[in-house]
């Protein structure tokens, strides 16, 4: 009789009429698909059901479901954790995620080195003044009360943050280089308290930028301290990943160590020719750190150049004080020489973009002001040769004009060494870019790729073309493990009782479409996205579902004072 039900059952409801009792129902039952289910062990063919919000049978379903889909030849696996998010403003434009939704991202991590929160009332002054394409009010203090913000509003994906160690050193001490007293640390060590207590993931560092570079090592420690005694993380974008790479990951070992905490690099890379040599003695650190016990993991992307401003590429005493006084310094004659004599040569304390990529591989994407923004896809060294000045003066000049940092991609990598990483199986992915859609207010500046194709680009030209990794286990390290180390519950594999996030995508079509030369095109082969049971993504398109949450750390309502 048992092997009648789903027969009856799928007559019922022809004829508008429930199941008999004992038949099991469910609102979703994906069918025949290769369910990859994040521990990496090899695909197998079979069913998964979901229940309200929750995954109610993984395998071989004999129930029905409300609404049935036909994944046969498909793989269906877990969510995609995208472990370094910059979505927290375009999220506020534009809540559906489309670029990450599109490869099958359902948790947007946020808090590289700054978090939207906690602020202070001249924090929210400045943030409001320096906003750029996309503006907002700022009507949230804390790190809590901006995510959920996010949900209220109504998000795509689910969303997660770290709380900056930079945001709550300028809390504190504002944007000088200065050191915190015992009183002002003592502060800033409740501050990360009160932000774990919200749901905060750790602290995440981001150390070759001012002011957040002005951080000791001590400091840190103690405020990851903090973190860890609520179950948090230590994360951070290394005080180098240059000139002073093995340094930086000894530092990041240390701070481990001492403080108790796990620790993750962001974006693991060696970033300049000089350094590419460095690979083997990088990763011979990190795996002597995890054979002693301690927690060390990394993630990446998966192109041969970063991105980020050309505060990278200028000496971080010029910036102390912040945005404003660095760019009133840049106007004065013998400070610009200084600058621009230092930019010639590898970063003394400090990390040298500028010196790593060359004018020639540093590709301006990002201004506020629409007089600049015709100047969008250029490199450094063609506008400098258009405005016949040097690239030091120019890249000065273009800082002063456009009263930001302005956003520049850096081909720092060597690709062979992307391909090596990839394979780690310590591992994760994060795009280190916002997740946004080819219209509106996203048209008016440049972007890189990653925002649109670093997960399909993974599955597609590093797992089907190149077979670096086996798909099972970058399934796992695209989801159990981030949410592993994230100390996440009930989500990142399909098994039952977990929350529904599961994707559905074709091995054979998943492909990044997007350029350096035209970054704005979606990834094809994802073909259907649930985000805690809802289907946000149906048959490759968005349905304009906004079914995500806030997912809370491990100190979560247990971490005050």
């Amino acid at each position: 009789m048992n092997r009648l039900l789903p027969f009856v059952a799928a007559t019922l409801a022809v004829i508008g009429l429930q199941p008999a009792a004992g038949a099991e129902t469910y609102d979703v039952v994906i069918r025949n698909g290769t369910l990859y289910d994040g521990s990496g062990v090899a695909g197998q063919v079979g069913d998964v059901a979901i229940r309200g919000d929750r995954l109610a049978a993984v395998g071989r379903v004999e129930g029905r479901g409300r609404r049935e889909i036909d994944a046969r030849g498909m793989a269906v696996a877990p969510g995609f954790i995208n472990m370094l998010s910059w979505a927290t403003e375009s999220l506020i434009a534009d809540g559906r995620s489309q670029s990450d939704i599109r490869q099958g991202v359902t948790l947007e991590v946020m808090g590289e080195g700054s978090s939207m929160g906690p602020l202070s009332p001249a924090m929210k002054a400045d943030a409001l003044k320096r906003q750029g394409d996309i503006r907002y009010p700022i009507g949230w203090t804390t790190l809590g009360e901006y995510l959920d913000m996010l949900e209220k509003k109504g998000v795509s994906t689910n969303v997660a943050s770290f709380v900056g160690a930079e945001t709550v050193r300028v809390h504190e001490l504002g944007e000088g280089d200065v050191d915190p007293t015992p009183e002002q640390l003592d502060r800033m060590k409740v501050l990360v308290r009160q932000a774990m207590d919200e749901g905060a993931m750790g602290v995440g560092s981001s150390l070759i930028y001012a002011p957040g570079t002005y951080a000791e090592t001590p400091e840190l420690i103690a405020i990851t301290t903090a973190a860890a005694q609520c179950g948090g993380m230590y994360i951070s974008h290394m005080r180098s990943e240059g000139d002073r790479l093995i340094e930086a990951i000894d530092e990041l070992i240390e701070i481990a160590r001492r403080s108790g905490a796990a620790a993750e690099i962001y974006h693991l890379k060696m970033a300049g020719r000089d350094n590419w040599d460095k690979y083997d003695a990088a990763i011979a650190r990190i795996e002597a750190a995890r054979a002693e016990g301690l927690r060390i993991t990394a993630d990446m992307y998966t192109y041969p150049a970063g991105a980020t401003g050309l505060d990278a590429a200028m000496p971080t005493w010029v910036q102390a004080g912040g945005l404003e006084a660095w760019i009133e310094r840049l106007k004065d004659p013998a400070i610009r020489a200084r600058v621009a004599a230092e930019m010639a040569a590898p970063g003394k304390g400090w990390e040298n973009f500028f010196a790593g990529a060359g004018p020639e591989g540093m590709l301006l994407a990002g201004f506020r002001n629409e007089a600049l923004k015709p100047l969008t896809g250029k490199t450094l060294a063609e506008v400098a040769n258009m405005r016949g000045r040097s690239p030091a003066e120019t890249a000065m000049d273009l800082v002063i004009e456009d009263g930001s940092r302005v956003g520049t991609v850096y081909f720092l990598m060597d690709e062979a060494n992307v391909a090596k990483q990839v394979a780690l199986p310590w591992m994760s992915f994060g795009s280190d870019a916002s997740s946004q859609a080819p219209e509106g207010v996203f048209l008016k500046s440049g972007t890189h790729p990653r925002a649109y194709g670093n997960f399909a680009r993974l599955l597609g030209r590093y797992v089907r073309d190149e077979g670096r990794v086996p798909l099972a286990d970058a399934i796992r390290r695209l989801t159990a493990l981030p949410a592993g180390n994230l100390k996440i519950a009930d989500r990142g594999m399909l098994k039952p009782g977990y929350f529904a996030d599961v994707v559905v995508f074709d091995p054979a079509r998943i492909a990044d479409h997007a350029t350096f030369a035209d970054p704005q095109v979606y990834a094809t082969g994802m073909r259907d996205v649930f985000v805690n049971g809802v289907q946000v993504l149906k048959d490759g398109e968005h349905s304009g579902a906004t079914p995500g949450r806030v997912v809370r750390g491990p100190g979560y309502g247990r971490c005050k004072g």
